[in-house]
């Protein structure tokens, strides 16, 4: 018997659960790892770049069995288990809206006899698993963060004694897959590189990561969200290290923390999928936003805002595919509140550029600065891009590393270079927007949103 392993966001051998399962129901024929290159999930994307690596690396520590079909999944898997003669295919549970549409159509074409097995995921707990005791889900963080870590997580998968591959059966080329290497030309994003950074951070990161986590300038945290979006690494293990070191206290807290957020975030869509794209609380349902396509906008997305810390991010997301989350914050609490365009776009935005882009921390990340998510901060928080760069980029290294038109201004006043001589002489952009009268101007928006939707509850 052949038991097909259909990799999606769990590329790795350590820690997987499903391949234990198609391990454990394979003979003699094995288990064929393939992955599957969907066209429409494909592009000139840093995503894209990320995946390429982290399948070469794949290819090494499956000792060559990898096999990488393109096309269509509801054709290509069928397809391949007749191929092969495969009497199961085995999956971690895809728990996106996307994903959950597209398994079942895959589940539903496969041949007759043959299941789709789904074992673990790419989360500590399975959204959907953690309720209130009524049996609804979590809207709010904190309660959440209780419920999961009482509910627990098994110890991470051993890899399989004995385990057999399948071999024989062949790679499509993938023209997309040329290319995305590091500078040095390997893989960025992989099994190995991800357990490398990560033993790496655990003995010098995690001791300062309270402290340091917030500041862009300096390499203060873990760097492994793309690592976790391509399931290269299982949160389980990282949670099972950060557990043998937890007489650190607050920092490892702290990162639990953060990865119980992906979770919580990961949940919300799971119960809520039409969240994806649209305001999960309704309370703003009568705000007025601008049209996003106009020059400011452009702007935005070029880092020509004339706001460093703003420009920063947005020209650090366009070289790296990736930046720093205190960053995305104050990046997309500019387009909401000081251009006033409405979050999806600047999260289809984000999603299309970064390397870990994932839709759930994406979508309710915007959300949670939108104010229209869950433990979302009230609207009238608006983030002042100039205070927020100057209390965590104190210094000005950050922006100077991504802003060339600014290296000659030197300490914290790179953050207010129209107040500086010369300060905007070598080509940086005057500042699109005022945003002292941009932000009374989303709060006048907010409080008439509120009372037009007070006068309509009114009148039901």
């Amino acid at each position: 018997m052949t038991s097909v392993l259909w990799l999606r966001r769990d590329l790795r051998l350590r820690d997987h659960p499903a391949l234990v399962s198609a391990h454990e129901s394979s003979g003699a024929g094995g288990v064929l790892p393939v992955f599957v290159a969907d066209p429409r999930l494909l592009g000139d994307s840093r995503r894209a770049d990320a995946l390429v690596g982290a399948l070469a690396n794949l290819g090494e520590v499956y000792e060559g069995a990898l096999v990488i079909r393109c096309g269509d999944p509801t054709e290509v898997l069928p397809a391949l288990v007749r191929e092969v003669g495969a009497t199961s295919v085995h999956v971690s549970a895809e728990t996106t809206p996307y994903g959950r549409r597209r398994d079942d159509r895959v589940r539903a074409a496969l041949p007759v006899g043959v299941p789709m097995v789904a074992t673990g995921s790419p989360y500590a707990v399975t959204p959907g698993r953690v309720l209130k005791a009524n049996g609804s889900p979590y809207r709010v963080y904190t309660p959440f963060a209780r419920a999961w870590r009482e509910h627990g997580w098994p110890r991470p998968a051993d890899v399989p004694t004995g385990l057999r591959w399948h071999r024989g059966a062949s790679s499509d080329t993938v023209p997309a897959f040329d290319a995305g290497r590091g500078p040095d030309g390997a893989p960025s994003v992989g099994e190995q590189q991800a357990h490398s950074r990560w033993h790496e951070f655990l003995e010098r990161g995690i001791a300062d990561y309270g402290a340091m986590r917030d500041r862009p300038d300096v390499d203060g945290t873990s760097g492994m969200s793309a690592q976790l979006r391509f399931g290269t690494i299982h949160p389980r293990t990282m949670l099972a290290d950060l557990a043998a070191r937890s007489s650190i206290g607050i920092d490892v807290a702290s990162f639990v923390d953060e990865l119980c957020w992906r979770e919580f975030y990961a949940d919300v869509l799971w119960h809520e999928p039409e969240s994806a794209w649209t305001d999960l609380r309704t309370d703003l349902a009568e705000m007025v936003y601008d049209d996003p396509d106009q020059p400011v906008v452009t702007a935005w997305r070029e880092g020509r805002t004339g706001y460093p810390f703003v420009d920063a991010g947005m020209r650090q997301l366009a070289r790296e595919g990736w930046m720093h989350n205190r960053v995305r914050m104050v990046t997309a609490s500019f387009l909401v509140k000081d251009l006033h365009v409405w979050w999806p776009h600047g999260a289809r935005y984000f999603l299309s550029r970064l390397r870990d882009g994932d839709i759930a921390s994406n979508t309710h990340g915007w959300q949670w600065v939108a104010g229209t998510g869950t433990d979302a901060a009230p609207y009238v928080r608006v983030f002042n891009p100039v205070l927020q760069g100057e209390r965590f980029d104190p210094d000005g290294d950050y922006v100077r590393r991504y802003v060339p038109e600014l290296a000659h201004v030197a300490g914290r006043a790179v953050h207010r270079p129209w107040d500086v001589p010369g300060g905007l002489a070598h080509g940086y952009p005057r500042r699109i927007v005022d945003h002292a009268a941009e932000r009374l101007e989303a709060l006048r928006r907010h409080d008439a949103a509120r009372r037009k939707a007070a006068n309509l509850g009114d009148r039901d």
